[in-house]
Formats: C-alpha cells, structure tokens, sequence
C-alpha cells in the first residue's frame, strides 16, 4: 500500500477505543486522517503521539461532514483513494487490501457487505440484521440502488468517486446519499464481503431504531425540496 491511499476516520468522542483502532491501521503505510467532530476531550489530547494527521470540527457537526471534511483534505492532497473506516472498532484493518484490490481491477467504489456470506450476517444480532434489510428497500427506492447491505460505513473510493461525491447530509442521512451521487455520477460499484466485530462498546453507540426514523425524514425532506 502506498502512502497516496488516505484512511479516513470520523471521531466523535471515540477516546476509549480510538488509539486502537489506529494502531491496527499504521502497518500498512498509508495516511491515517483523524476527523474529530466536535469532541469533547479533542483527539490531539489522545492520539497526538501516533503518526496520524488530525483535522478537527470546533463543534460537532455529524459522520457525513466529517466525512466530507477527510474526502476534501484527501483530494487536496493528492489521494489516489480513500478509505473510509469507523473509529469505533467494529472494522478489520486487514480487509482494506482487498477493498483497493478492486479499485485496481476497475472499481470507482467498493462497498463493504455483512450479507455476501452467512458467517458474516449470522454474526448480526437479530433485531439490527432485520431492520438493515429494511434499509436496503428504502435505499432502492431513494437512490435507485439494490444492494445486499445498507449503511455500512466501510467504503473505497477512487479519485473519480471523490470528486463526484459531495455530501450535503451531515448526519447519518449520508449513508444513503452517498448512494444517490453515486448512481447519479454513474460509478461503478462492487460490493465485497466483510466482517463487522461487534463489541459491547460499539452496539452501545451505534444507531438506535429511533433514530432510523430520524434518517427516513431527512431524505423525505431532501427528496421532497
């Protein structure tokens, strides 16, 4: 891997487990990008030993435009791709090989799947694997795209892709958005299978049926203005 691929990692008070989540990604040579939204304790105060770049929100403005922000920074800086990675944990370091293996072999955007083999979905508690393939039918009808998996925050993105896709949505919205700039800008998609290792830590701080509503009237409204 070569130091052109830009790892980007939105933080929002992650103390707990974010210098571990980096100390996994630093063997394979690329940019690690610490996006801090607005975190309480600032990243720099816990990461600023590690060879990471931190950019920082002075106040929190959501995973989308913390996203934006890396995407933004990356192309600055002359990224030939980027990766996003969720800082709590949940993601594999060693599957980014083969996440840019298929931006080699012709992919704008490769998106990580949970429901490619039964290993990986059966490892989904049951409530959340019901309420992702409901997402996927919300995802088809906003955004025209029928993919096995929704919402999974584990991309690449090539430098056509980055410079097509610019999120609006700030909050987790973005999810789907960025599925509709990438239909819209006519990428080409692959989809590759991935384990997502739910801990204790990260099922406290992910998503809460509450909020897939919340998500639901965010891209009503922006379909509807």
């Amino acid at each position: 891997m070569s130091s052109d691929v830009f790892i980007i990692i939105p933080c929002y008070n992650e103390q707990a487990v974010l210098r571990e989540t980096v100390r996994d990604l630093l063997s394979l040579n690329a940019r690690v990008i610490l996006v801090d939204d607005g975190s309480t304790v600032p990243v720099q105060t816990v990461a600023d030993d590690l060879p990471v770049e931190i950019l920082r929100h002075p106040i929190n403005l959501g995973q989308g435009a913390a996203l934006q922000t890396g995407m933004d920074y990356a192309v600055c800086n002359g990224a030939k791709a980027v990766i996003h990675f969720d800082a709590d944990g949940q993601h594999q370091a060693s599957d980014i090989p083969r996440f840019l293996d298929k931006l080699e072999q012709g992919a704008d955007v490769v998106l990580g799947s949970r429901f490619l083999r039964a290993e990986d979905s059966d490892a989904l508690p049951l409530r959340k694997r019901l309420l992702l393939q409901g997402a996927r039918l919300v995802n088809l009808i906003f955004t025209g795209l029928w993919l096995s998996d929704a919402h999974n925050g584990f991309r690449a993105l090539n430098q056509r892709a980055m410079k097509a896709i610019r999120l609006q949505e700030n909050r987790m919205a973005h999810a789907s958005e960025i599925l509709g700039q990438i239909r819209k800008a006519r990428l080409k998609v692959m989809e590759i299978p991935t384990r997502i290792s739910y801990t204790e830590y990260s099922l406290r701080k992910g998503q809460k049926l509450s909020n897939s509503f919340n998500i639901l009237l965010d891209l009503l409204l922006r379909k509807l203005l």
